[in-house]
């Protein structure tokens, strides 16, 4: 009897490997459609729904709408000569953060713009991404971000909650005593816009205090692997200033010490004063 390749089986096989692939590593699969445009891959790793939360096109939801958010960002992409690099992976679960640069070329000079993106399967078919990011870097303008997630019940503990509750209080010396000695805190504008050791810090959270308070965050999930614990949130309030809550993420890197070796926040929220 004659020999016939069989397609139906290599099809299959292929359509597995794709899938495991995907599902090991949701976030890579998600920008290997953004860069090439094509979102066959994708939809075979989830046949059911996605969802995705984007800072500029908003909610994008379904297969025909996630063809056509594809398409317009892989000329966006590939417009600005964009190179992806990966900063740290953040994955318990069923959730993945993780923590992007963007090298986008813009008016003949090279602009960094940090991405962090969640993937995150509510079922084996399903999935669902957000995207956090300043679009400073970009366009020079601050954008509203209306909430994504409802306020939630987990907290950080450990030296991220001593953190979070010196923010919320406006403390520059407690906030400052999370971080190790040659701790960093990167804005989310841009990774020159970093203030490491303690000097740099207790000027920047003295300065981010200034305007009569505290910053009031509502938190919503909490991605924490022993190491990096990322924190989904609102922000409600700046100091005196009741703010129109904003959706963000902190990602908070613990040293071998203990201490906050590096926090890293991705939002768009404006500071109530000149910072200049």
């Amino acid at each position: 009897m004659p020999w016939f390749p069989d397609f139906a089986n290599a099809v299959e096989l292929a359509r597995r490997q794709t899938r495991a692939a995907g599902l090991a590593d949701p976030v890579v699969a998600y920008f290997d459609a953004l860069n090439h445009g094509d979102t066959r891959a994708l939809e075979a790793v989830w046949p059911g729904e996605v969802v995705i939360y984007d800072p500029r096109a908003g909610e994008v939801r379904g297969h025909r709408q996630l063809r056509r958010f594809v398409r317009h960002n892989q000329s966006w992409l590939a417009e600005h000569r964009a190179r992806i690099e990966t900063v740290a992976s953040t994955v318990v679960g069923g959730r993945a953060v993780v923590e992007l640069l963007a090298h986008l070329a813009a008016n003949g000079a090279i602009l960094a713009w940090p991405v962090a993106v969640v993937a995150e399967s509510p079922d084996d078919e399903s999935v669902v991404f957000r995207t956090y990011c300043s679009q400073w870097p970009v366009d020079g303008q601050r954008h509203l971000r209306p909430p994504i997630l409802e306020p939630g019940d987990s907290h950080p503990g450990d030296v991220v909650g001593r953190y979070q509750a010196a923010l919320n209080v406006g403390d520059t010396e407690a906030i400052v005593a999370t971080f190790a000695p040659d701790g960093y805190y990167h804005e989310p504008i841009g990774p020159h816009y970093a203030h490491c050791g303690t000097a740099e810090l207790r000027s920047f959270f003295t300065k981010c205090f200034s305007a009569g308070g505290g910053v009031r965050l509502q938190h919503c999930t909490v991605t924490d692997d022993g190491v990096r614990c990322a924190l989904e949130y609102n922000c409600v309030r700046w100091g005196s200033h009741d703010l129109a809550s904003q959706a963000g993420i902190g990602v908070y890197e613990r040293g071998p010490d203990g201490l906050l070796a590096a926090v890293r926040t991705y939002d768009d929220v404006e500071a109530p004063f000149d910072q200049s």
